[in-house]
């Protein structure tokens, strides 16, 4: 018994307390940082009620590790790209995949209006229409030049280049992703070339968000990094301790997602060798499954990839391999998902998604930054594509199916990967960044890179109440 538990039980002992065996085994097993406090509590309350006697459900109440029949913690997963991976080859490959994103998206937006107008890019170009016309497609080159903007985009037909000329739409038009759909209302100039006077992205409309009846929480976390030498994991014990605790959220939590990079991984980048405390997969997930076992089995978690987690690192990303994830998968309240997956918690649907194409839409795109992820995440859910760029720093496999264009609108979207914790409203879906538990490494300071390390972000899923837990030393 260690020295903790024997002064609380001393202190119940000298009050006049008598402690049912069954407390006792629930004493010597929990870990609790405010252990001291909860029994002065539980003495203070059965005081009150002149009953001196403390047994097992006095514990469970007040540790809120009791299960409270009242709260729903009803999940399904609706979509979850493992099963449906079955890359193709080399330019084949890449032409099923494109071909297929064009479909999907033009499919999004056959519902507006202007799709009612739509024609071929190769039907406007040969018969030189006289009257506006609207087309759509891919992006494939964007370039300002002075006063004016050119944009090219291809559809199954062909390609079309357009200048836009209006100050206004040259800010939206700068503001498109590479490889995003978009379409035009264009007409032919005088001069032979097409202009446009409308640019349509597919985007969201307003949305109306699912909400649970019961007030659960759910924990949004990510970039943990366990292996590595600046993993938190004393902050991280101390989070866990509290789930363990009175505190009245602690107790209605029912769920955590973790949105990849759970495990530092590698060979990831040069010279992560001597910054790991675990230098093997193994050993990572080994420490893994210790941190997350000591989690409340009353809570549900759910293990999205990362670019550092193992299996492959091309965009969708299946689960982690059954080879590696033995011991994870014997807990009953662990589910190992692929990267995207739509998680539906209580009937509230939260698209989950590591954030590796945050990188990319950075570089190419001005006003953007790492400091305010939850603006990037606003120009995903524009472009209805969690990751449009291609050939550049994210590798996208050629999959037969685009499984990375946000068909279903989620009421929560979920990321991580760029370290800083963010949440804002857009069109009713709540966007959340979960920053990381990894604190500042030496290429991130190298950089500039400055995380918000450390925090717990906690959702109502009645209320869509947004709390951040700082357990920073």
């Amino acid at each position: 018994m260690n020295k903790e538990v024997t002064q609380v039980l001393n202190y119940a002992l000298n009050k006049g307390f008598q402690i049912h065996p069954d407390a006792l085994k629930i004493l010597e097993n929990v870990n609790v940082k405010e252990l001291k406090h909860i029994i002065k509590e539980i003495v203070k309350e059965k005081t009150k009620q002149s009953l001196f006697f403390i047994n097992q459900d006095d514990l469970e109440g007040f540790l809120g590790i009791k299960e409270d029949v009242s709260l729903e913690n009803e999940h399904r997963i609706l979509s979850d790209p493992t099963s449906k991976i079955t890359s193709a080859e080399g330019v084949n490959g890449f032409n099923k995949l494109f071909s297929n994103r064009f479909s999907k998206l033009k499919q999004i937006v056959s519902n507006r209006p202007a799709a009612k107008m739509l024609k071929s890019i190769n039907s406007v170009i040969t018969t030189k229409l006289d009257n506006y016309v609207y087309v759509c497609g891919l992006l494939s080159e964007r370039n300002s030049q002075r006063s004016v903007t050119k944009l090219k985009i291809d559809d199954l037909t062909g390609s079309m280049e357009i200048v836009v000329f209006d100050k206004d739409l040259q800010k939206t038009a700068n503001e498109l992703l590479i490889d995003q759909f978009v379409m035009l209302k264009v007409k032919l100039s005088k001069n032979g070339g097409f202009f446009t006077k409308e640019i349509i992205v597919p985007d969201i409309p307003d949305h109306f968000s699912n909400r649970s009846d019961t007030e659960t929480y759910a924990v949004f976390l990510s970039d943990l990094h366990v292996g590595n030498k600046f993993f938190m994991e004393k902050e991280f014990d101390s989070f866990v301790s509290w789930l363990s605790n009175p505190d009245p959220i602690a107790r209605k939590v029912r769920f955590i997602i973790l949105a990849g990079d759970v495990v530092d991984g590698v060979g990831v980048y040069p010279n992560q060798d001597k910054e790991l405390d675990c230098i093997t997969i193994e050993e990572q997930l080994t420490k893994l499954e210790e941190v997350l076992s000591k989690i409340p089995k009353n809570i549900k978690i759910f293990i999205v990839p990362g670019n550092h987690d193992p299996g492959r690192r091309a965009l969708p990303q299946p689960a982690y391999p059954e080879k590696y994830n033995q011991n994870l998968r014997k807990h009953e309240n662990f589910f190992l998902v692929g990267n995207p997956a739509m998680i539906s918690l209580n009937g509230v649907k939260v698209l989950v998604f590591h954030g590796q194409s945050i990188d990319d839409i950075v570089k190419t795109t001005p006003g953007l930054s790492y400091d305010n992820p939850t603006k990037v995440m606003r120009q995903l859910l524009k472009s209805r594509h969690l990751s449009p760029i291609y050939g550049s720093q994210t590798p996208i496999a050629p999959e037969i199916e685009d499984m990375m264009v946000i068909d279903e609108i989620p009421d929560i979207f979920h990321v991580g990967h760029v370290h800083v914790v963010g949440f804002d409203m857009y069109r009713g879906v709540l966007l959340l960044n979960s920053g990381t538990w990894q604190k500042q490494t030496p290429f991130q300071a190298s950089v500039g890179l400055t995380p918000t390390p450390g925090l717990a972000v906690i959702v109502n899923l009645k209320t869509f109440q947004v709390y951040k837990q700082d357990y920073r030393i």
